[in-house]
């Protein structure tokens, strides 16, 4: 079979909408396969328990599809239209990449688009990829020159910082690889000190269980006591070591609209978003990538900003929610009053509920 001329089908890949294309062989480096192995035994993965059901055929390409040669990797620019900096307490901060479409959408369709060109134009057999697949995609990234894993162990490109969307597709075709990317963090080590639970147990080694993204995202149940308080206000998503990165002086500003800020998503009211129902909570994440959380995993985490917030006057709002139906609400809501009320307050509010109370975890709460 003819190699494909690699620039030619640059040229096309970008002219379906995507900011960066690079190529490499569909197999998993070795390095990035002990080392995910070595995530796995160590338990890291936590509620991502996809990753655990998945290891074999995720920790090398070849096992997850063993007639693919090659992986054409694209990647879309998301750069925040503004330095992005700390929200009032009052308010609620959600991570950059959230505050509009869910990418995963927008990338699919030209991604989908682009295969069928490339089916009909080359032949072959394809097979598309975007986050959601049991496959390692910023190593992949990182040998076909898109970037490299920083010390935080995100993508880092020279040309777009750390605000880069990945895809991917697996082709039976040949096409020639691209040189891999070197590692250009040096000595800097202000992603892995700016970590607000110390989730990083050394430059690129990260225990995902205490990553504010994970907590607020993947993690199911009530949030650990000990890391609540480093949450801050944060309700989705943690931007924290990604916009430290010095490699952001060459980011770029997005112009994709499905990407740029949603004026209700950027530092909204942490009192009204406690307040939604399943009902509302659809309605305002429909086409976020929000909604897969669900309304209750939300609203917990804007329970825990509101009691991180040091503004009494939201213990009302945080009230409302101790009858929640949601055993995880009902915790977060009673651990808010707990940091806003005085104590007197706070243990009246506990004798009335306490005893009552049918799930242990948040009886637990109401503890002095």
């Amino acid at each position: 079979m003819a190699t494909i001329d690699r620039e030619s089908l640059r040229r096309e890949v970008m002219a379906f909408g995507f900011d960066a294309v690079r190529f490499t062989a569909a197999r998993t480096p070795d390095r990035a396969q002990n080392e995910f192995r070595d995530f796995i035994a160590a338990d890291f993965a936590g509620d991502m328990t996809w990753l655990t059901d998945t290891a074999d055929r995720r920790a090398d390409v070849s096992v997850l599809w063993p007639e693919a040669r090659s992986a054409i990797m694209v990647a879309l620019n998301y750069g925040p239209v503004s330095d992005v900096a700390p929200t009032p307490a009052d308010l609620g901060d959600i991570s950059v990449y959230a505050r509009n479409r869910d990418y995963h959408d927008t990338l699919k369709k030209r991604l989908k688009a682009f295969a069928r060109w490339l089916t009909a134009t080359h032949g072959g057999d394809v097979k598309v990829f975007v986050d959601t697949a049991p496959l390692l995609e910023k190593p992949l990234a990182q040998a076909s020159g898109l970037g490299w894993q920083g010390k935080h162990t995100n993508l880092v490109s020279r040309q777009f910082g750390s605000w880069l969307f990945l895809a991917e597709v697996l082709t039976t075709l040949e096409i020639a690889p691209d040189p891999s990317e070197s590692d250009h963090c040096g000595e800097c080590r202000q992603c892995l000190d700016i970590c607000p639970t110390r989730a990083f147990t050394g430059p690129y080694r990260i225990d995902p269980r205490r990553c504010i993204s994970y907590l607020t995202i993947e993690h199911k149940s009530h949030i650990p006591r000990d890391l609540r308080e480093g949450i801050g206000n944060r309700i989705y998503g943690c931007d924290a070591c990604l916009a430290i990165c010095p490699w952001n002086k060459f980011a770029r500003t997005t112009t994709e609209p499905d990407f740029l800020p949603r004026a209700e998503l950027t530092a909204p009211r942490l009192a009204d978003l406690a307040m939604l129902d399943d009902g509302s909570f659809r309605a305002l994440f429909g086409k976020s990538p929000i909604k897969r959380i669900g309304r209750h995993r939300f609203v917990r985490n804007v329970l825990i900003a509101i009691g991180n917030s040091q503004r009494p006057s939201l213990a009302g709002v945080a009230r409302t929610r101790v009858e929640d139906p949601s055993p995880i609400v009902r915790a977060a809501a009673i651990w808010a009053l707990s940091r806003l009320l005085d104590a007197h307050d706070f243990a009246a509010l506990s004798r009335q509920y306490r005893a009552q109370e049918v799930d242990d975890a948040v009886r637990a709460e109401w503890a002095p």
